[in-house]
């Protein structure tokens, strides 16, 4: 690929920090005022008919990759995760008992973190108790993020008998050399393996995690991981850029900057990615996901129900999102609330009361209104002004006039106006991530740093 002076020109323009906008506003905004008494309230107004999500963080790994920004620590015991699963369980049984009568949980995800470090047994009594705590769907769906290194057959097992309907795989790159600078060992063969084991076991849905922009990474051995991970037939691919930012995980500074490709690099990679799973058979959903025509998350896509949350682009339309854990974010109908982060502090606060809320945001309309109109944008690269006018009529025109603005305004033909609609070109598409910015009413006040656009 050559790439020409115009693309290289956008991309020192568009291609600057800004947030991933799986939220809005972002977790930086959110404030310290938001207590557990406000947080009990909101789960009591859950109410039947109402669908939940769970999300459950397992903050520990037996290896710490350099490259992971996630809540999570190194333990090679498995006294500390007995520890925190006795608080954890402690959260379930409070946070289940607040729940408004009738609301169903339809989606269990275990994030981490290596949830797949845990116990067999740990693994069935955690969700047990998740059903004891909750009122559960009959076709409830269970994803598991998975390490390939923690699993056996007995986990596998433990995984099928929880009802793990989704395994999701981290492999970010099979080039020893970006494995070995990235702390991240894993073949081929022992990724295969798990895919073939999952299935086995009646999982109907494969996700492989992959990551351009690593450490002596170069466009040869991204096209290599590529055509291996296609050979697996996986039923989603995310390609997600990785985000180098050392000044909030330290492990980070473990990973030689002069060894990372640059923004030009970067931008080749993707894309030659995702030629490679276009030619492949896959359909190409938001910025930076891959599925098979008829998996649910490309259905969702083709039918415009796709939806963005903190796991990345879904096809949950559940109503709330409760979080469970250290650090978990949930998003219900009034706002977002955080758990407390550390670890300590959080399994002292979950075995007191149960209630471990340390941040939030209560949402305005203001808020709700641009937090539409940019995952319109991140989804579906535009949105429509009738639809925010009859959604938000007292703050519509304010954005409206926004985006008719920035259009005139820019020369370099990223978005358009088409009747009433404002919608990114195919020049665009890349960088949607700076034109959500543009109408991120928070980002100018300067909190949080954020990783590159592209």
């Amino acid at each position: 690929m050559v790439m020409d002076d115009t693309m290289r020109a956008l991309l020192g323009r568009y291609s600057g920090a800004v947030p991933r906008y799986t939220s809005y506003p972002t977790a930086p905004h959110f404030g310290e005022n938001l207590n557990c008494g406000k947080y009990a309230r909101w789960l009591g107004e859950l109410r039947s008919g109402q669908d939940v999500s769970l999300y459950i963080h397992i903050p520990y790994c037996d290896r710490l990759c350099w490259f992971c920004a996630c809540h999570t620590k190194h333990t090679l015991k498995y006294e500390p995760i007995t520890t925190y699963l006795a608080a954890l369980y402690n959260e379930i049984a409070t946070v289940g008992s607040l729940v408004g009568e009738g609301a169903k949980v339809t989606a269990v995800h275990f994030g981490g973190g290596s949830p797949t470090m845990l116990m067999p047994a740990d693994m069935i009594e955690l969700m047990r108790r998740l059903r004891s705590a909750f009122d559960f769907a009959d076709d409830v769906e269970v994803s598991v993020e998975m390490d390939p290194n923690d699993l056996d057959e007995p986990r596998y097992d433990a995984l099928a008998a929880i009802g793990m309907t989704r395994a999701s795989l981290g492999v970010q790159d099979f080039e020893p050399k970006v494995q070995q600078t990235i702390n991240r060992i894993q073949t081929f063969e022992q990724t295969a393996g798990v895919v073939e084991a999952v299935r086995a076991r009646g999982v109907h849905s494969v996700n492989c995690d992959l990551l351009y922009g690593l450490p002596y990474q170069t466009l040869a051995s991204l096209e290599r991981t590529v055509s291996d991970i296609i050979t697996l037939d996986p039923d989603r691919i995310a390609l997600f850029g990785y985000a180098h930012v050392p000044w909030m995980k330290k492990h980070q500074q473990m990973i030689p900057e002069a060894a990372l490709p640059d923004v030009e690099m970067r931008y080749e990679q993707m894309t030659r990615a995702a030629e490679m799973l276009v030619a492949a058979g896959y359909q190409s959903i938001g910025i930076d996901h891959f599925a098979k025509p008829s998996d649910r998350l490309a259905v969702a896509a083709r039918e415009g129900r796709l939806r963005r949350n903190f796991q990345g682009y879904t096809d949950d339309a559940a109503d709330a999102l409760i979080g469970l854990g250290a650090s978990s974010i949930g998003q219900l109908p009034q706002g977002y609330v955080q758990n407390m982060p550390a670890t300590g502090e959080y399994q002292k606060m979950a075995s007191g009361d149960g209630l471990c809320a340390v941040r939030g945001v209560e949402l305005s309309e203001d808020d709700r209104l641009r937090a539409h109109v940019i995952e319109q944008i991140m989804c579906n690269f535009c949105f429509d002004f009738a639809e925010i006018r009859a959604l938000f009529p007292k703050g519509a025109e304010t954005v409206i006039t926004e985006a008719r603005v920035f259009t005139a305004g820019n020369r370099d033909g990223l978005c358009s106006i088409d009747g009433e609609r404002f919608r990114l070109t195919e020049t665009g598409r890349p960088f949607a991530r700076s034109v959500a910015a543009v109408f991120d009413a928070y980002l100018s006040s300067g909190k949080g740093r954020h990783s590159i656009a592209v």
